[in-house]
This record gives C-alpha cells, sequence and structure tokens, in this order.
C-alpha cells in the first residue's frame, strides 16, 4: 500500500486526499480528518481513494467487510497492510502511523521461525530518513552503520527523547552503540528475548546500556524494557512467569508477547495464559512505587 503511495505522491498529490481505513485503534493510528477507525460515518469527506489499512492477522475478517462498506460511497478502495503481506515501500509519515512514529529501513537478515517480517518485507533494505522519535524498525542496529548514525544525528533534533520500541537485536548492541544511543537521550528503548539461547545476549545488552548511561538497577527499568515471546508450544505460565522474573533481575521491565497462529483469528490457551499472567500485562506498573528513583 505504501508503495502505491509513493508512486502517488511522486505524481505530484499531496496524499492528502486519501481516506485511510483502520479496522481498530492503537496508539499508533493516525487522528488526523481523513484517518477514520471502523465503518463509513455519515458524514464523510471528499477523497480520490481509500486505503483500509490492516496490521493484525486476525483483523483480516473485519478489514474485508469495512472495504466493502466504504466501497458504497467510494470508486477506489484498496485493502493491504501488514496482515496482508504488503512488502512496505519508502516511509511516508503520518499517513499509516500517527506523526512521530518512523521507520527508516525494511525487512531483516534474521530468519526467527516465528517471525513474519522476511517473508513479508524480504532481505534488510535502508529507506530515506524522515522525522520523527519513536523509531519502529524491524532490526535497525542491522543497517550499515552511517544509516545507524544518520537516524541518531535526525533523533537529536526532535522536540522529544527518542524511542526505539521496535526493538533493539541484543546480540548487535555494543559499548560503542549504547554510547551513540545514550548520546541522543532515549526515552525508551525495547530488546527482545524470544528463545533461550538469547539469555547470555539479552542480559550482556541490559547490563552494557545500563553503564553507559550510568542508571541504577531500578532507574535502569524506566528506560529499558524487554519485549518477551511467549505462547509458543510447550510454554507455560510458570515457564513465562520465570523469564520475566528474570528480565525484571537484571534491570529491564518485561513486556509479554503472545505468539498467535496467523491463520487463527483465536486461540483459547493463549487467552487462558494471558488471564493466567495479567499481572504482567502491563508491567510500568511494578515499578510505579519507584517513580522518583
Amino acid at each position: 500500500m505504501e508503495q502505491k503511495l509513493t508512486d502517488i505522491l511522486a505524481g505530484g498529490h499531496s496524499g492528502l486526499d486519501i481516506v485511510r481505513v483502520f479496522p481498530r485503534r492503537t496508539a499508533a493510528t493516525p487522528e488526523d480528518p481523513m484517518a477514520f477507525v471502523g465503518e463509513p460515518p455519515l458524514w464523510r469527506p471528499e477523497a480520490r481513494e481509500v486505503h483500509v489499512s490492516c496490521t493484525f492477522t486476525w483483523d483480516r475478517p473485519l478489514a474485508r467487510d469495512l472495504a466493502r462498506s466504504w466501497r458504497r460511497f467510494y470508486p477506489v478502495v484498496k485493502l493491504g497492510g501488514p496482515a496482508f503481506d504488503d512488502p512496505g515501500g519508502e516511509f511516508v509519515p503520518g499517513m499509516y502511523l500517527k506523526p512521530g512514529y518512523v521507520i527508516t529501513s525494511r525487512g531483516c537478515p534474521r530468519h526467527c521461525p516465528f517471525c513474519l517480517v522476511p517473508r513479508r518485507e524480504g532481505r534488510l533494505r535502508t529507506l530515506p530518513i524522515r522525522d520523527g522519535w519513536d523509531v519502529l524498525d524491524n532490526n535497525l542496529l542491522a543497517c550499515p552503520p552511517g544509516h545507524l548514525q544518520a537516524v541518531l544525528t535526525m533523533l537529536d533534533r526532535q522536540p522529544r527523547r527518542a524511542r526505539f520500541t521496535g526493538g533493539l537485536e541484543a546480540a548487535r548492541i555494543t559499548p560503542e552503540i549504547a554510547r551513540w544511543l545514550v548520546a541522543v537521550r532515549f526515552d525508551l528503548a525495547y530488546t527482545a528475548y524470544d528463545r533461550a539461547e538469547q539469555r547470555p545476549d539479552v542480559e550482556r545488552a541490559i547490563m552494557i546500556l545500563r553503564e553507559a548511561g550510568g542508571w541504577s538497577l531500578r532507574r535502569s527499568q524506566k528506560k529499558l524494557s524487554c519485549y518477551v515471546l511467549c505462547g509458543l508450544p510447550g510454554d507455560t505460565a510458570a515457564s513465562i512467569e520465570h523469564r520475566l522474573e528474570w528480565v525484571v533481575s537484571i534491570g529491564a521491565t518485561p513486556f509479554p508477547m503472545f505468539y498467535r497462529n496467523p491463520t487463527t483469528a483465536k486461540d483459547r490457551r493463549i487467552d487462558e495464559l494471558k488471564r493466567s499472567l495479567r499481572r504482567w500485562m502491563r508491567p510500568a506498573a511494578i515499578f510505579a512505587k519507584d517513580a522518583t528513583a
């Protein structure tokens, strides 16, 4: 969908005459007058076309229904997004993500069996760097050093502190990279703990970042977070909680990410695990008492 939009922009259009429709609202959903969540409203803007953008695979049936609904009022309605395996093209700020979010690269050199990114986006490729402060790249640290430095230079001039919520690969974090990240005064950085063999890399990465920032164990938990993959076959509530507690012990805030089969809308086992671990679903609350630390 974004690649087609790039062609539109190259033809002299601003992109502001495109209605964008989303199946659900998230923290990243645009809020401008041409962005809508759900069915067409009574009063609708004039537009050249409509893009129904779907991020989550379990929302695909809803996205198809929305496309049919919006076709009653607009002649051109396009359906796409990550859930439909769009490879993604040049990033257009504010189009499918709220202003502030930015993507500077696509793809990933890794081929993790549970990850859809390599299949959707292919090999790692860098994009033109646009302004923003919340970086969503799949693997920013795998980009060439010159690209990474250019991204950090861009972040340093933003009105808000940087956030790396797309995640930073633990194995690629070095003392030099940690110093670069600390120099842009980042507000939040995530790494990922997906497999047992990553444990030494995650622990080392958190230690390097803590030392570069001079943070105490508790202070680092406000800056450093870790996505923890949960719910793969054989996973139990006890084994998941053990991993989450370990992340806390090394000075990071755990964020459980529950794996769902991309072809299945509902998964009773995952729902039961989430209920058993609900106290971890908003992990920042665990450290609320340390807000003044």
